[in-house]
């Protein structure tokens, strides 16, 4: 991982003060923001960054040579190059799109959609949000392929025993989440992508849920494709990067066709701009991205094994509180977690619940979390999901179990 690392241990208390939204009241109580898996809060220096842009340096890129062009197009393809280094990736192998669903998307149409055939598996988990389903169920009804998942632990994490008794000469490709959205599991990646590789199984990672909350090194991992997206890691929505092995993406057709990913356009024919260029057809969202490149730079100023530690330590708390509140439930207590924590109340549908978290200042989320297979798979309609970051406090996990023991008593 080629990205600078802090010497002193972060102030946690000026890093927070970065978060311009978390100094509101909602409802008039303090906010106590816990659904960073859902969207990550946005440091000031990423909000001044896209402000900026709009207002010195607006104009579109790979088009102009006048500076403003130049500019444009520099501060864009600065981010290529910063995630890139963040990543330990070669910066012409990452494709900048909207996020880790346009990713998948690109994958399943550009890759799979000429390759998969009647006979062919793709291989999914239990644990996989929408965004690593139905893509490929979609691909699957095209090409006659079948779909294979492969299920959980009781503790929410991956069976790898009977995941790589499900690695038969007849997958073609796995989907796998880095990180669970609803159980917080980390998959060991990297050893799966290996037993994968032996087998000639492409695979396929969403690491929506692993950037926002530790290093990750693409090199070492050892995967065919790597999706994640933006908004979870402080930067602005509508932005996220593909990266692919080079191989793949030489021989891959572009996935939508217009202005800037081609050479030459003739009615006879087009030739294509050389990868990633290729997959980046129109307009991009440029200013999200000039804000992305600058949340990654945020992201190493603090440092991502100073963030993960910060995290481990909220989510050490935040399960020793919830384990004291009666009738409460935890889902998924897989021996590595990122922090995140999916539950139960007994009594209260996780909807009504954080309803009335809201009216204590308490922002969590509820519903199927995108993820109604592993719903089904927990026998349950829907849960609460906390799920924390860098910028939380102790004092926040408090407060929030004050709030549960109040809602609970309510319902009760």
């Amino acid at each position: 991982m080629k990205t600078e690392t802090p010497t002193l241990a972060p102030d946690w208390d000026r890093i927070r003060a970065d978060f311009p939204l978390l100094a509101r009241e909602v409802h008039g109580k303090p906010l106590v923001y816990f659904d960073s898996a859902n969207t990550g809060q946005k440091p000031a220096v990423v909000i001044e960054a896209v402000d900026a842009f709009y207002r010195r340096h607006n104009a579109n890129v790979s088009r102009a040579v006048h500076a403003l062009g130049a500019e444009a197009t520099e501060a864009y393809e600065g981010t290529r190059a910063r995630l890139a280094q963040h990543l330990n990736v070669a910066r012409e192998d990452l494709v900048l799109t909207s996020g880790t669903t346009f990713a998948l998307n690109l994958v399943a149409y550009s890759w799979a959609l000429p390759r998969l055939q009647p006979g062919d598996v793709v291989l999914l988990t239990r644990m996989e949000h929408h965004a690593n389903i139905v893509p490929w169920q979609l691909i699957c009804e095209r090409t006659g392929a079948t779909i294979r998942v492969a299920d959980l632990a009781p503790d929410g994490s991956l069976d790898l025993d009977a995941l790589y008794a499900l690695m038969a000469p007849d997958v073609k490709l796995l989907g796998i989440a880095h990180v669970s959205n609803v159980l917080g599991t980390v998959n060991p990646v990297a050893e799966i992508c290996r037993e994968a590789r032996k087998r000639g199984i492409v695979t396929v990672v969403d690491g929506s849920q692993a950037l926002p909350h530790m290093a990750v090194d693409i090199a070492s991992i050892g995967c065919d494709f790597y999706a994640f997206t933006g908004h979870k890691m402080c930067g602005p929505t509508g932005t996220g990067a593909l990266w692919a092995r080079r191989e793949h993406l030489l021989a891959m057709p572009p996935f939508l066709g217009g202005g800037e990913m081609i050479k030459e356009v003739r009615y006879e024919g087009t030739v294509f701009a050389e990868p990633p260029h290729r997959f980046e057809a129109g307009t991009p969202n440029i200013a999200g991205h000039v804000g992305l490149g600058t949340a990654v730079g945020y992201l190493d100023g603090i440092g991502m094994d100073a963030i993960a530690a910060r995290e481990g330590d909220l989510l050490a708390h935040l399960t020793e509180e919830m384990d004291r509140v009666e009738g409460l439930r935890i889902l998924g207590r897989a021996p590595r977690k990122a922090a995140v924590v999916s539950f139960l109340v007994e009594g209260a549908h996780a909807h009504d619940l954080a309803t009335l978290l809201d009216l204590e200042g308490v922002a969590v989320r509820s519903g199927h979390h995108c993820a109604h297979p592993l719903m089904a798979f927990l026998g349950v309609p829907a849960t609460c999901r906390a799920s924390l970051a860098f910028y939380n406090t102790h004092a926040e996990i408090e407060a929030f179990i004050a709030a549960l023991r109040k809602v609970r008593r309510l319902l009760g």
